[in-house]
């Protein structure tokens, strides 16, 4: 598989607090770099991309400001966000040649795709035509093994300001098509599914909120929300309707990472802006029980695994852990719209701008795109100690990992028509 790799070559935000980082000189790095230790090789070995044109080999021209990266369940393909371009990609694992692509775009002739609304997401005016538009495709998750791949949008392609509900599609992986539409809260951005795989649960950047849906059943049609949980206070937008401001900031608490603690029983949300701290959700009791703070500044994502609840620090570039069962012992304690405080935190440098985060699937090495660092992170998480770098097309931002761990892929973002616009690709050799 290395030498089918290397033989084919066929891979040839700005949020906040860091818009000053906006003017970082675009980087693209040459096959072959990486760097090696007694422990773990890393190697950036190919792309797709959509920034010079004479590069045929690798060139995909519906890279269009990548946002995020999922790779199958069975290894087979893997799935990228077009942000701009309204579209999913899907790539072949082995070949990394595109053999599909999904639009996002949406007529009165696809009526039938869509779920009864829920009643949970109000809207602020009455648009004409509210299903006929073009969706702006941000993250996503799988469900029923894979079977299905969910894809929530940024906006309405009509909603210039995302300030009205939004909508997520489901498609079927074995045809990669749409098959299902929900409506959704304004703004949303990360999507979870359950570790039994009966609730997906989406957070809403842009207004303190995160929908709960009940996927329980094999059949599309009985898929049906349960709760829409407010953190705090729900925004009630009054924006221009005719021009552009800012969504990324001043968005209340900016809800980011999302992840189901694993007995099913706590969604944790990550505040990325608006004071921080991590929303925490009784999903049992149906109940939103307030915010842990304590950690640092501009959290982005979360994941958990092997008992470590593991943090992305954005703006400021740090990894941090904590054991699950002492945070929750701490969340715990929470009883309504109120903060708790857990300082226990390890902590590990890396450069500015980490945004999405995985790990080997022993737990020994966190990965992480860092944005305004142009890098792939590597942390051993055993002493919490950053062993290398690797760089990146410029702004990087979503990451996945292979199952077997060999394999990064990595969305590049662009900026104002600049840098990135490209998928990385990177090998992993544990020693």
């Amino acid at each position: 598989m290395r030498q089918f790799f290397t033989a084919i070559m066929v891979f040839a935000l700005c949020f906040g607090t860091a818009q000053n980082v906006c003017a970082q000189s675009v980087v693209h790095p040459t096959v072959g770099a990486g760097f090696s230790t007694d422990s773990i090789e890393v190697r950036f070995i190919g792309r797709k991309q959509h920034f010079n044109s004479r590069d045929v080999r690798t060139l995909d021209k519906l890279i269009k400001s990548p946002k995020s990266v999922n790779i199958h369940p069975s290894g087979s393909k893997f799935y990228v966000n077009s942000l701009e371009g309204g579209t999913t990609l899907v790539y072949d694992f082995n070949t990394r040649e595109r053999i599909a692509y999904i639009e996002h775009t949406f007529e009165a002739a696809d009526s039938s795709l869509w779920a009864p609304e829920s009643g949970l997401f109000p809207w602020s005016w009455d648009p004409k035509q509210k299903n006929t538009f073009w969706g702006k495709p941000v993250e996503s998750t799988f469900s029923h093994g894979g079977r299905y791949l969910w894809v929530p949008y940024y906006r309405r392609s009509f909603d210039l300001n995302a300030q009205d509900p939004s909508a997520v599609a489901v498609i079927d992986t074995r045809a990669d098509t749409i098959v299902r539409m929900f409506e959704t809260g304004v703004l949303p951005k990360m999507i979870a599914t359950s570790p039994d795989g009966k609730l997906i649960a989406i957070s809403h950047w842009g207004e303190n909120t995160v929908g709960i849906m009940d996927i329980s059943s094999d059949k599309i049609e009985d898929w049906h929300y349960i709760a829409c949980h407010v953190v705090d206070k729900r925004l009630h937008l009054k924006l221009s309707r005719t021009s552009a401001v800012n969504r990324d900031a001043n968005s209340g608490y900016c809800l980011r990472g999302t992840v189901f603690t694993p007995n099913n029983h706590y969604l944790l949300v990550g505040c990325m802006g608006g004071g921080g701290g991590i929303a925490v959700i009784d999903l049992e009791k149906e109940k939103y029980l307030g915010r842990v703070m304590g950690m640092k500044a501009n959290l982005r994502h979360l994941v958990i695994q092997d008992g470590w609840l593991y943090l992305s620090i954005n703006s400021s570039g740090y990894i941090q852990r904590a054991r699950l069962d002492d945070f929750m012992a701490v969340a715990t304690t929470l009883t309504g719209e109120g903060t708790v405080k857990y300082d226990a935190w390890e902590n590990c440098k890396v450069p500015a701008g980490a945004r999405t985060l995985v790990l080997s699937p022993d737990g020994r090495y966190a990965f992480a795109a860092c944005n305004y660092g142009n890098a792939l992170a590597v942390v051993d998480t055993r002493n919490m100690k950053l062993v290398g770098t690797v760089p990146a097309d410029s702004y990087p931002v979503g990451l996945d990992i292979s199952a077997d761990g060999r394999f990064l892929i990595m969305t590049s973002q662009g900026r104002d028509g600049n840098g990135g616009n490209a998928v990385d690709m990177f090998e992993v050799t544990y020693k």
